[in-house]
C-alpha cells in the first residue's frame, strides 16, 4: 500500500514508531518523505519489528475483502523472511535515491525494480495508469513458479514499506514502466524479422539436403573411373597464317574468307621466327584444344608449308626478289570434246592464249557476259590443269553470283559481297594475294580470276587517308597504288612457279571514276580481252571483239604455223565490223570439230 493513500494519523503513527519527532507540525508530504529517510538510516531489525506490528486493522478499511484475507496471512511469515525482504527493501531505497539524483543507472537496475514492484502491486488496489498494469500482467505471466511456491511473501508486509514510496519513486516507477513498454513494442516489431531470421536460420535443416546431393554426386564421380584423354595433336587442320603486329599470328579458315573466326588457330611467336613463317603461308599441323582461359586452339607442331616440308621453306627466296619473265607456256582451254563445242574457249585458245603467269585484263561493259566467261576459264583450267592451284575472288559481287559461283567451278572461291564494308574488300583480297605470293615461293603454280579490279579500286579509294592530290573522277593519287601491286604480282618465275592474274575492269558505266581507273590499268597487262556489248545486245555470244583482243609474246605460246595462219586470218578480218567478224568466225568453226581442223581449213 503507498504512503500516499495512508491517512495522515496513521503515518504520524508510523513516525512516532520510527522515532521521529515534531510530526504534528509536518504536512503529508514531509511526513513521507521522513518515513523514508528514517527507513533508510534504521538497522533492518528494527524495521523489521516496525513492520511486524500489526498494520492489518489500517488496510483493511482500504482493501477488499480477498485483499484483507491475504494481508492477514502476510504476518505470518518466519522473521528470517522478514529479514531478507527487509535487506531487499534497504538496497531498493537506496537505489530509488540514487537513480534520483543521477538518472543514468544500467538498464539491469532499471528493470529490476519494476520487476520487485509488481508481485505486490496487483495485490492493492490503487489508481495506476493502463501502461503500468499492462506491465504488471506481463510480468506475472512471466513468473508464476515463484507465485506457486511461495505466493505469501509476495503479500506479506515486507513489500509494504517498498510500496510507501516517494513520489519521485513513483515517477521513477512509472519511467521504468514506460521503458518496458517500449522494449516490449520494439520486440513486437522486430518479431517478423527474428522470426524470419530463426526460419532462415532452420531452413537449411527443412530444405532438401542440397549439399548433401552435390557431395553424393562428387562421391559418385569420384567413383565413377575418369577418362583423362590427352587430345593434344590428335586432330591435324590447316589455315592460312596472318601474323599481327604483337609478332604471334593465326591460322585463318577459308570457310570465313580468311577473316577473324572461332576456328582460327593461335601460332606462337617462337614458332614463327623458328619455321620462318610469314604472312600468307599455308600451313598444315597438329593442334591442341584451348586449355582454361583460352579462346582459340594452338598449333602444336608443324607438318608442311605450302605443301612442302618445313626444312625447304627456310631457304626459300622471297617473291619480291624472284625474277620474272614472259608466260611461255599455255593454259589449254580445249581438250575434251564438250569444251570443243564451246566457241567461247577456242576463240580464247586462238586469239588471247592464256600462260602461266599471264597479266590478263577482261575489259567488259555491263551485262556482256563477262561472269559466265570467267566461269568457263576457271572450269577449263581446273579440268585440263589439275596442278594448278586456282583461285577466284569476287570483290563487290552480288551474294547470288557468289553462290552460283561456289556450287558450278571446282575451285577455291574467296568473296566480299557489295554489302560489306570497303575495308574487308580490301583484307580478302590482301590476304588471298599473300597467300598467292607464298605458294609461288614454294614453286606454285596459282590462277586467281579476280571480278572486278575496278571494284577492288574503288574499295582502296575508299580506305586511303586524303593524300589532297585528287584525279579527275574523285580518284586519289595514291589509292591507285595498291590494286596495282596487286595487279602487278602476276608474273612467271624463272625457274619456279607462276601466279596468273585475270582480272575484268568495267568501262561505259556513266562513272568517270571507273574510267580512270581502267585508264591506269590499261598499258599494264600482257593480256587483254575485249568484250562488246552491241554483240550481246543481239544475242551474239561470245560478245568478244576479236580485232581489239590479243596477247603479248605470243609467238612463245602458240606454234609458228598456227601463228602464220592466225595473223592471215586477223589480217582478213581487219575490215570487219566486229559484228561481222565474229558471225564469218562462228559460222567457220562450227562446221570444225578443234581449232586445228579450223587453221587447215583455211588452206583450202
Amino acid at each position: 500500500m503507498e504512503l500516499n493513500a495512508t491517512e495522515i494519523s496513521n503515518l504520524r503513527e508510523i513516525a512516532s514508531r520510527l522515532d521521529i519527532k515534531d510530526t504534528d507540525k509536518m504536512g503529508k508530504q514531509d511526513l513521507i518523505f521522513k518515513i523514508l529517510d528514517q527507513q533508510a538510516i534504521l538497522p533492518p531489525k528494527k524495521i523489521a519489528e516496525v513492520k511486524a506490528e500489526p498494520q492489518t486493522e489500517e488496510q483493511t478499511a482500504e482493501v477488499e475483502s480477498k485483499e484483507t484475507e491475504a494481508k492477514q496471512d502476510a504476518p505470518e511469515a518466519e522473521p528470517a523472511d522478514n529479514e531478507t525482504n527487509g535487506r531487499r527493501r534497504t538496497r531498493r531505497t537506496r537505489r530509488s535515491r540514487a537513480t534520483d539524483e543521477n538518472k543514468d543507472d544500467t538498464p539491469e537496475e532499471k528493470s529490476a525494480e519494476p520487476a520487485a514492484e509488481v508481485e505486490s502491486e496487483p495485490e492493492k488496489k490503487t489508481p495506476r495508469t493502463r501502461t503500468t498494469r499492462r506491465k504488471r500482467s506481463q510480468p506475472e505471466e512471466e513468473k508464476p513458479v515463484e507465485k506457486q511456491e511461495n505466493p505469501a511473501p509476495e503479500v506479506s508486509a515486507e513489500e509494504k514499506p517498498t510500496e510507501e514510496e516517494s513520489p519521485a519513486n513513483q515517477d521513477l516507477q512509472a519511467d521504468n514502466d514506460g521503458r518496458m513498454d517500449r522494449n516490449k513494442r520494439s520486440r513486437r516489431k522486430r518479431s517478423p524479422k527474428d522470426n524470419q531470421r530463426d526460419g532462415n536460420e532452420q531452413a537449411p535443416q527443412n530444405q532438401p539436403p542440397r549439399h548433401q546431393n552435390q557431395r553424393q554426386n562428387q562421391s559418385q564421380n569420384q567413383s565413377q573411373p575418369v577418362l583423362d584423354l590427352d587430345l593434344d595433336g590428335v586432330i591435324t587442320s590447316q589455315g592460312v597464317l596472318e601474323i599481327t603486329n604483337e609478332g604471334f599470328g593465326f591460322l585463318r579458315s577459308t570457310e570465313y574468307n580468311y577473316l577473324s573466326s572461332p576456328d582460327d588457330i593461335y601460332v606462337s611467336q617462337s614458332q614463327v621466327k623458328l619455321f620462318g613463317l610469314k604472312t600468307g603461308d599455308t600451313v598444315v599441323g597438329g593442334i591442341r584444344p584451348p586449355k582454361e582461359g583460352e579462346r582459340y586452339f594452338a598449333l602444336l607442331r608443324v607438318d608442311s608449308i605450302n605443301g612442302r616440308p618445313p626444312a625447304e621453306i627456310r631457304d626459300r627466296i622471297y617473291f619480291d626478289h624472284l625474277t620474272p619473265l614472259f608466260p611461255d607456256e599455255r593454259f589449254k582451254l580445249v581438250k575434251s570434246k564438250a569444251q570443243q563445242k564451246d566457241l567461247s574457249l577456242r576463240i580464247i585458245d586462238l586469239f588471247s592464249p592464256i600462260g602461266k603467269g599471264q597479266r590478263g585484263l577482261i575489259v567488259a561493259q555491263p551485262k556482256t557476259g563477262k561472269t559466265v566467261l570467267l566461269q568457263k576459264v576457271a572450269n577449263a583450267i581446273a579440268e585440263n590443269h589439275p596442278e594448278v592451284y586456282l583461285i577466284i575472288l569476287l570483290i563487290d559481287e552480288r551474294p547470288e553470283e557468289v553462290t552460283d559461283m561456289e556450287r558450278n567451278v571446282n575451285a577455291e572461291v574467296v568473296a566480299s559481297t557489295f554489302d560489306e564494308p570497303a575495308d574487308r574488300h580490301v583484307q580478302v583480297a590482301s590476304i588471298v594475294l599473300e597467300k598467292a605470293k607464298r605458294m609461288v615461293e614454294c614453286g606454285h603454280d596459282v590462277v586467281i580470276l579476280l571480278d572486278s579490279i575496278t571494284r577492288l579500286a574503288r574499295a582502296h579509294n575508299t580506305v586511303q587517308p586524303a593524300s589532297g592530290k585528287i584525279l579527275s573522277g574523285g580518284v586519289d593519287a595514291n589509292a591507285l597504288h595498291k590494286p596495282k601491286r596487286f595487279f602487278g604480282a602476276a608474273r612467271n618465275i624463272e625457274n619456279g612457279g607462276s601466279l596468273t592474274i585475270l582480272a575484268t575492269a568495267l568501262i561505259e558505266t556513266g562513272s568517270k571514276m571507273d574510267e580512270v581507273i581502267f585508264e591506269e590499268f590499261k598499258g599494264t597487262g600482257n593480256m587483254e580481252l575485249q568484250l562488246d556489248r552491241r554483240l550481246a545486245n543481239r544475242r551474239v555470244y561470245p560478245a568478244i571483239d576479236v580485232t581489239a583482243s590479243g596477247t603479248r609474246r605470243e609467238d612463245l605460246l602458240l606454234d609458228p604455223g598456227d601463228i602464220n595462219r592466225i595473223w592471215v586470218l586477223r589480217k582478213f578480218m581487219a575490215d570487219m565490223n566486229p559484228i561481222e567478224g565474229m558471225e564469218f568466225l562462228k559460222g567457220r568453226m562450227e562446221g570444225t570439230l578443234d581449232n586445228e581442223e579450223f587453221l587447215l581449213s583455211m588452206n583450202g
